[in-house]
């Protein structure tokens, strides 16, 4: 049965769904204001029970506020997902056919990387095997900064990664169409793009960077959880993963 909604639940559906994402603390934030507004009891470990109610109304016109992880910072983060199509098909409303395509070849590139990331030249380079009209050089660029302000990718010194927004929302759809490419973390079991792997041929596990500086902080000789080898990259710092010795 669904649950009945106030003018907060309201009041806190119609500010997520102005700014499509944003992190706990805002989130957490946004909830204690919505309650104070409308004067209802807020209790702070009841966020999730409080977005569930909402949600609970959602259902029936295929909308869903998720909650997922930052692969940068490890924060988490809520966002409104719509149900109703669960690939790349939900952005042609705003995008064109060649401009969908160039996407997923992005899409591709991202998957199929050790890192999680696209370059700029490889993303330029991908519209020689387009389908479809062939973007310019001009076009691409333009498109590449539409897909990081509408929030579907994230860009840093000319390579480009999958913004929270979008594995959140496109995860099933990621997990459907590249299940034999893609890499889930040990740790916290969601997918993982941006990450580091064991490097013992017969283990090679993947865990998100902000995973393993929460996992490995304090351990004075990190080893790999699943086959106790030694884990022989840089573990990043929990705050801000800044870089820091091992040893």
């Amino acid at each position: 049965m669904s649950r009945l909604l106030g003018d907060s639940h309201r009041r806190f559906l119609q500010t997520l769904m102005a700014v499509g994402i944003t992190d706990e603390q805002e989130a957490r934030a946004l909830y204690q204001h919505c309650c104070d507004t409308h004067k209802m009891p807020c209790t702070p470990d009841k966020l999730d029970e409080f977005i569930e109610a909402i949600n609970s109304r959602l259902q029936p016109m295929f909308m869903q506020i998720r909650k997922g992880m930052s692969e940068e910072n490890g924060h988490q983060y809520y966002a409104l997902v719509n149900m109703a199509e669960t690939d790349i098909t939900r952005m042609t409303s705003d995008y064109a056919d060649n401009e969908l395509e160039l996407f997923r070849k992005t899409l591709d590139l991202i998957v199929s990387s050790e890192n999680g990331t696209a370059s700029s030249t490889d993303i330029l380079n991908s519209t020689d095997t387009m389908t479809s009209k062939k973007l310019k050089k001009s076009e691409t660029e333009h498109l590449l900064t539409r897909l990081v302000q509408d929030k579907w990718l994230c860009e840093r010194r000319g390579e480009y990664t999958l913004s929270t927004r979008c594995i959140i929302e496109m995860e099933p759809y990621i997990r459907t169409m590249y299940q034999d490419q893609v890499k889930v973390c040990h740790i916290c079991h969601n997918i993982a793009f941006q990450c580091q792997i064991c490097e013992n041929p017969s283990c090679g596990i993947k865990i998100h960077n902000p995973c393993v500086a929460r996992y490995f902080k304090g351990r004075v000789e990190p080893r790999c959880p699943a086959c106790d080898d030694f884990w022989p990259h840089e573990i990043p710092e929990v705050r801000g993963l800044r870089s820091q010795s091992k040893r």
